[in-house]
């Protein structure tokens, strides 16, 4: 073999057996021990990586929960209390419990209620289309229909109705993980309180522009006109902009502001039917005909009213 050769053999060969030498010893200084808590934490939780709880995944999340002294400021949305019940327990701290939420559409401007000005012909993306025009009916806040929010959505929870050109959420799988809220550029989707039976009251709108402005542009646009916030008796409505807003911690789902909205922008989601008062033709002691009221729910079914 010629020297040359086994020369540059032998100087390569040291080379790398210096470079390895090397790493190895900077890989020993700065190597991260990790906590092996966080890997028990980081099974408890439901792995969907949605960035739901505002960190970049579960590991983050996991990462944050045994760091953190107490758990005040931290939850799993998807894992909800029992899962944040479980992380507590593992890490010998006190969980808090919150409300559940669900996520809701708050735009019921669908294509046989706001006419079309105009046809976009770009990207199908609501982000982009919003960047780049106010929409293509007369309301500018309203629901641009390209689906960004069913794209994000880890869980199956939001579909698009092709009919409507709306999104609408499954109650059942939404784990208010906030994902669609955050992709929507027209801010219609907010997280709202879930209360039992899934039941829910509120406005159906966003636009803040005059009545007759918005009316034109949709009509079942809230306009303001406050009727809904003078029967609410716990003080849950507040008009402020031209719009209507049911704050979901004090409504009592009463319902008496949905037959109070002219223009039927308050939505009533998953309640009975309403009873409704009929009269009922009765001959009293005298032999005469007397009129009594009756309460008839829309089923057909009837109770005397007392």
């Amino acid at each position: 073999m010629s020297p040359i050769v086994l020369y540059t053999i032998i100087s390569l060969s040291a080379t790398g057996i210096a470079a390895a030498i090397i790493l190895f010893i900077i890989a020993q200084r700065f190597k991260v021990i990790e906590d092996p808590i966080t890997d028990l934490v980081e099974e408890a939780l439901p792995g969907a990586n949605c960035g739901g709880c505002g960190y970049a995944g579960c590991r983050n999340f996991a990462e944050a929960c045994v760091k953190s002294d107490k758990l005040t400021k931290l939850f799993c949305p998807p894992g909800g209390n029992e899962t944040m019940l479980e992380v507590a327990t593992i890490l010998g701290k006190e969980a808090v419990e919150k409300d559940p939420l669900v996520a809701v559409v708050r735009c019921s401007g669908s294509f046989a209620h706001r006419a079309r000005v105009n046809q976009y012909d770009g990207a199908a993306s609501c982000a982009i289309a919003s960047s780049l025009y106010a929409g293509d009916t007369g309301c500018q806040y309203g629901c641009l229909s390209h689906g960004d929010c069913v794209r994000v959505c880890e869980f199956d929870a939001i579909h698009m109705n092709p009919e409507t050109g709306l999104p609408e959420v499954v109650d059942e799988k939404c784990t208010a993980c906030n994902a669609c809220v955050e992709a929507c550029p027209k801010d219609i989707i907010e997280l709202r309180k879930k209360n039992k039976r899934d039941r829910k009251i509120f406005v159906s709108c966003i636009n803040q522009d005059k009545g007759g402005i918005a009316k034109k542009s949709c009509s079942v646009a809230c306009i303001g006109c406050g009727k809904c916030e003078k029967v609410c008796p716990h003080d849950a409505i507040t008009i402020e902009n031209f719009l209507a807003y049911i704050d979901p911690v004090k409504c009592k789902l009463c319902r008496k502001c949905v037959p109070e909205c002219p223009t039927d922008a308050i939505l009533e989601i998953n309640f009975p039917p309403k009873k409704q008062k009929e009269e009922e033709t009765k001959p009293d002691n005298n032999g005469e005909t007397k009129v009594e009221p009756v309460e008839t729910d829309k089923l057909g079914e009837e109770s005397k009213s007392e």
